[in-house]
């Protein structure tokens, strides 16, 4: 026979709210995290937001702006490879378990090839070191530490303005990273051309894990991080995932065809070394700043971002990018997020 309940005891009610925020808060932090994860493209004729998708795209110009006209209005915003060393904060749980780059003044010069394995075929890919330092190293430790191995790419976006099939979340959902974020690495003069592979990111500080490959036309603001370019044949095995669309025939989401990546293979010793970075340092007296150049890009003014949409301050995932009907993480562009 079953026990009476009775009244519900001070300390059963207290334990009960309890439960309830931890659930209500664990329900905004993951809200929060898709939040980022957006990216913001701005650049194309209308805004649309695509509730059902989660994919927000907000546009503020004509139908004749393009990416040139676009970053001459958010040069003096954008960032620039970082004057110092990297710097990859903490933020939010990672998707996969993994630890963040523990070289933090990498390799500032030259390029590395690495292999994207997507659907069993081959996706070559030349990273440049010296124009994203701290965006490459932060994919090659990544794919070091198979944090992309076994992933879906989420989306694929299809419109005049947004062409681009974008992976790197091992959830499959859109809002997952590696748990730290880093800052853009960008000029304001950045065009997104067939081929190129960039970061997502959803706001200034919020480059992760996820990244976007361009297939087609794509015309965004120079928010986003590239971090190299698809060699040899690799962009017909893209083209092919594109070619099917995104699923119940819309211009972003998921993809109709499968799009994993199986592993992404980078070559050895690809982490090691040490690159050389502009250091500003005060006098003694306090009295303005000098500066030392080691070589390395000089900032000329703008707070360096992470991959993330534009900010009066400092440019920028999901995040990626968005569509104009459907790259804040970025987001992302948070996007490209």
């Amino acid at each position: 026979m079953r026990e009476d309940q009775g009244v519900p005891t001070n300390q059963q009610r207290r334990d009960a709210a309890k439960r309830k925020l931890e659930r209500q808060l664990e329900r905004r932090e993951a809200a929060e995290r898709a939040r980022r994860q957006r990216i913001v493209i701005i650049g194309v004729v209308a805004a649309v937001v695509v509730v059902a998708g989660g994919v927000w795209l907000w546009t503020t110009r004509d139908s004749s702006s393009t990416a040139s006209t676009a970053s001459t209005s958010t040069a003096e915003t954008s960032s620039t490879a970082p004057a110092t060393p990297c710097t990859y904060t903490a933020s939010g749980t990672a998707a996969k378990e993994v630890t963040p780059p523990s070289n933090t003044s990498p390799l500032n010069t030259g390029t590395v090839d690495v292999t994207v394995v997507l659907n069993g075929k081959d996706v070559p890919m030349t990273l440049n070191r010296a124009t994203a330092p701290c965006g490459v190293n932060s994919f090659l430790s990544l794919a070091s530490q198979g944090f992309y191995n076994d992933t879906n790419c989420h989306r694929l976006t299809r419109s005049d303005q947004l062409n681009v099939l974008q992976c790197g979340d091992p959830t499959g959902q859109g809002n997952g990273g590696p748990g730290y974020t880093f800052a853009s690495e960008t000029t304001g003069s950045e065009t997104y051309p067939v081929g190129t592979v960039a970061l997502a990111n959803a706001g200034p500080d919020t480059t992760g894990s996820q990244f976007f490959i361009v297939y087609g036309t794509t015309t965004i603001d120079p928010s986003y991080t590239i971090i190299g370019t698809v060699t040899g044949d690799g962009m017909s095995v893209v083209q092919d995932v594109a070619s099917q669309g995104v699923q119940r025939n819309a211009q972003d989401g998921q993809p109709v065809a499968a799009a994993t990546i199986n592993s992404v293979n980078v070559p050895d010793g690809s982490l090691d070394g040490t690159g050389t970075y502009q250091t500003t340092t005060p006098p003694a007296d306090g009295l303005g700043t000098g500066s030392l150049d080691t070589g390395a890009p000089v900032d000329t003014g703008a707070a360096v971002d992470t991959g993330a949409a534009t900010d009066t301050v400092a440019p920028t995932d999901t995040v990626a990018p968005t569509d104009t009907v459907a790259p804040t993480a970025g987001t992302t562009t948070g996007g490209a997020g």
